[in-house]
């Protein structure tokens, strides 16, 4: 894990000396202290520790975390189930505590103390940890601690904190991590631009070192990922505390973590000492300033208490919940002989639709409001980056979508209409999350004159859930399909008026409708604009490599990412090792979007996709539809990665306008 957090000192320093500074009984009868410590560094480094002891005698079992506001509210809470707390010194240097001096600091002085050693600020904090625990259980401590009942708990970066801690603390027998990110529950390899989740560059300050920032991009190339934190804490016990919309970590990331790291526990009989536990919301669950709900608090310490052998919590009540898993053979026993064969002398639009499935006669009845609701917005922070001037609605149309139109007050009536498809973005759906510059796609579309329509796709953000049921309620359909199918209801909201709004809005130029997709997104954009006339123009960002070359499925990923792992067209997982036998290929639904407008970008070093192959069915496009691609077709082949940012926003909105 050195790529992630650099490396320690070669020796462990003894205690040199401890004092307590200050102490104070509390009517709940703990006893509060203050306690310096100094360690046998060339300079003697100290550093304070606070030390919370129930009342009663010792062995006591041991909870440590950083003081930060929100994380005292688990030490209040510990004490009174009779742990001793330990808050040390491990404060981000981003945040400050009025009360604890120095503990957002100190790291930097202890840091100096070994110049051979290049550990980041996360990973110096969690040694500081550990010498707390050193103390504790040394002859100079004034507690008696049990050794065989440590255990330490952080929320978001004090997450990271934590599980960087118990990976190289033995003593530690019990981690709670809430809402860690990456690189610890989450690995980089999930979390790229095109998920909108926390990339390689997006750490703050000297989280960790900063070579880490180069691998954005190209994360798959990194020597190691978070699933290595999980082979470090094994066998001990691990919670992951996560939530379905958590803006710091896609679920999606987190169970494939969790699946590598859950091979370890079993390898070692352990299965049941690593868990994720899913809550509804977002990073936070309690009002101000707690940020973490008391019956969140409670039940991550009941775990605690269950992996140290106290309380009266029970294995049943932490079972094992997975939302991403998507059994292929399973799937596969339930399809039809005939659900097999398709026409070879079908049209293009027919093996489409083919490949996506059988659309069900009916679709369940939701009880969802009408309407997103204000809280539901705030959930998925729809308003974050809302430019001057520019207005929200929430909509509805299709069958039970719903979502926002975004536009510009005060816009002449008549305006061109953007339906933006998002990518892999599993948490926060079709809004943007890390990676943002200046302002959001829709924003920025909506200040510059369109009318956005902006939704979550099957599966994602607010309808997480949705996929995690889809192929048990639709075992012949699939998620691409329904992707299709919303988006479709889309154009004829915009074009035919099908759907409502919760409040007026502006009329539309059903001859400029625009489908602008991002990743997955691009793949249903190009689906829809080859199945539908009234389309306007398509744009598609990444997304897509052929389907019939399959050179590069190894370090791509290939159609195993479409058939399997992100369970989005199964259909394609018959043709598994005879790639050339697929029904069309995406030249030929290129060919379909022509001759309407049809921008193409797919950036040379996308770790995605073989842009050999895609040089080839671009060159295949323009050969077979030779004038019709020279006037409408724009293909751009950047030497960038994998992303859309403020560039792309902009490339997409001057050939749009382009077109006017």
């Amino acid at each position: 894990m050195q790529y992630f957090i650099g490396s320690f000192p070669a020796k462990t320093p003894k205690i040199a000396d401890a004092r307590v500074i200050s102490e104070k009984a509390h009517d709940d009868g703990s006893m509060r202290r203050r306690i310096r410590i100094a360690l046998a560094t060339p300079n003697r480094v100290a550093f304070e520790m606070a030390l919370w002891l129930p009342h009663g005698k010792g062995r006591f079992p041991l909870l440590l975390t950083a003081p930060r506001f929100y994380q005292r509210y688990w030490a209040e809470d510990a004490l009174k189930r009779g742990y001793a707390v330990c808050l040390f010194p491990g404060v981000d240097s981003h945040h400050r505590e009025s009360n604890y001096s120095g503990y957002d600091s100190v790291w930097q002085a202890v840091r100096k103390e070994y110049p051979k050693a290049t550990w980041s600020e996360i990973s110096t904090k969690g040694w500081l940890a550990s010498r707390c625990i050193d103390y504790l259980l040394g002859d100079q401590s004034i507690a008696e601690i049990n050794p065989n009942k440590i255990a330490i708990i952080g929320f978001s970066r004090y997450g990271k904190q934590a599980m960087i801690a118990a990976a190289f603390d033995e003593r530690i027998g019990c981690v709670v991590a809430r809402s860690p990110g990456s690189p610890a529950s989450s690995p980089y390899r999930y979390t790229s631009r095109n998920t909108y989740a926390e990339a390689p560059s997006d750490f703050p300050g000297k989280w960790f070192l900063p070579s880490l920032r180069t691998f954005t991009g190209r994360e798959n190339e990194l020597p190691i990922d978070a699933h290595g934190w999980y082979a470090l804490i094994a066998p001990r016990a691990c919670l992951i505390h996560t939530a379905y919309n958590d803006g710091s970590e896609p679920t999606f990331a987190v169970e494939k973590g969790y699946i590598e790291g859950r091979s370890v526990y079993r390898l070692l009989g352990a299965e049941q000492n690593l868990r994720i536990d899913y809550r509804s919301g977002g990073h936070s669950s309690g009002l101000p300033p707690e940020q973490i709900s008391r019956a969140d608090r409670q039940r991550n310490l009941d775990w605690i208490d269950l992996s140290l052998g106290r309380g009266l919590a029970k294995r049943s009540e932490f079972p094992e919940e997975l939302i991403h898993e998507f059994d292929w053979q399973k799937w596969n026993e339930k399809q039809k002989p005939s659900d097999r064969s398709n026409d070879p002398a079908a049209s293009v639009r027919e093996r489409i639709l083919w490949s996506l499935g059988q659309v069900p006669d009916n679709l369940a009845a939701s009880n969802e409001p009408e309407f997103l609701t204000g809280a539901e917005s705030t959930l998925m922070t729809h308003d974050r980056w809302t430019p001057k001037g520019v207005r929200r609605v929430p909509i509805r149309f299709g069958h039970r979508v719903r979502g926002n139109l975004f536009f510009k007050d005060g816009q002449a009536d008549n305006m061109a209409v953007v339906i933006w498809l998002h990518p892999l973005s599993y948490h926060s759906g079709y809004n943007e999350g890390y990676g943002v510059q200046g302002t959001t796609v829709y924003h920025r579309l909506a200040e510059n004159g369109f009318a956005v329509i902006a939704y979550d796709q099957c599966g994602f953000g607010l309808r997480l859930l949705e996929g995690r049921d889809f192929y048990h309620h639709h075992p012949r359909w699939s998620r691409l399909g329904r992707m299709v199918m919303d988006a479709r209801a889309a154009v004829s909201f915009a074009v035919e008026g099908n759907g409502a709004s919760s409040a007026a809005i502006p009329n539309f130029d059903k001859n400029r409708v625009f489908l602008l997709g991002y990743s997955t997104g691009a793949l249903a954009a190009m689906y829809v604009g080859a199945l539908d006339d009234r389309v306007a123009g398509v744009a598609c960002f990444s997304g897509w490599t052929p389907l019939r070359i399959a050179n590069k499925e190894v370090a791509t990923g290939g159609n195993r990412l479409l058939w399997e792992l992100h369970a989005l067209q199964p259909r394609l997982g018959w043709f598994d090792g005879r790639e050339a036998e697929i029904p069309f290929d995406y030249h030929d639904v290129i060919g379909e979007v022509l001759p309407r407008p049809c921008l193409i970008v797919t950036p040379k070093h996308n770790r995605f996709a073989d842009h050999d192959a895609i040089t080839m069915a671009m060159n295949q496009v323009y050969l077979e539809k030779e004038k019709q691609a020279e006037s409408m077709l724009t293909w751009n082949s950047p030497d960038d990665t994998n992303r859309f940012q403020a560039d792309q926003h902009l490339q997409f909105i001057n050939w749009a306008k382009s077109l006017r």
